[in-house]
């Protein structure tokens, strides 16, 4: 039997621009609860110091392209379906979709992302975060497992 993989950022999103998934093993005793690992993981606790400053080079570099600055609520949980809790944004630049899921059953916590490009602004935006997005998430969803398991 082939496992199957299904996300709630490819419903809105099933043929992005760019997509990637990270996977932590979920430690013992931590909560199964989605949205709270979504909270968790994009909380500015969760992030790096080196994020912290990537975030705010970001918000310094985005406009000279015509890229808004990014909101308070842009991190915020939307919905949750299951075992997952979906994020999203809809822009002028890109729409991006990241679902946050928890399978208490393979003991896993996921992180996938979804990004769909517009117009040129989007391109240029996207090029430099494509290269550091994976080691981004990784960092913030190990820091996130580090609190989550001391809970």
């Amino acid at each position: 039997m082939q496992p199957v993989f299904r996300s709630l950022v490819f419903v809105d999103l099933p043929a992005p621009d760019y997509a990637d998934m990270s996977i932590i093993a979920l430690p013992p005793g931590a909560p199964i609860d989605p949205a709270l690992w979504a909270r968790t993981v994009f909380s500015a606790r969760s992030m790096p110091l080196w994020v912290r400053a990537a975030f705010a080079l970001r918000e310094l570099m985005a406009p000279l392209i015509g890229v808004p600055r990014g909101s308070r609520d842009v991190f915020d949980v939307r919905a949750v379906h299951g075992e997952e809790a979906l994020l999203s944004i809809d822009d002028r630049h890109l729409d991006f979709r990241v679902g946050v899921g928890v399978d208490p059953e393979s003991r896993l916590v996921r992180v996938v992302t979804a990004v769909r490009l517009k117009g040129w602004r989007g391109r240029v935006y996207f090029w430099p975060v494509r290269l550091g997005h994976p080691l981004v998430v990784d960092a913030m969803l190990e820091r996130a497992r580090r609190r989550l398991a001391a809970a």
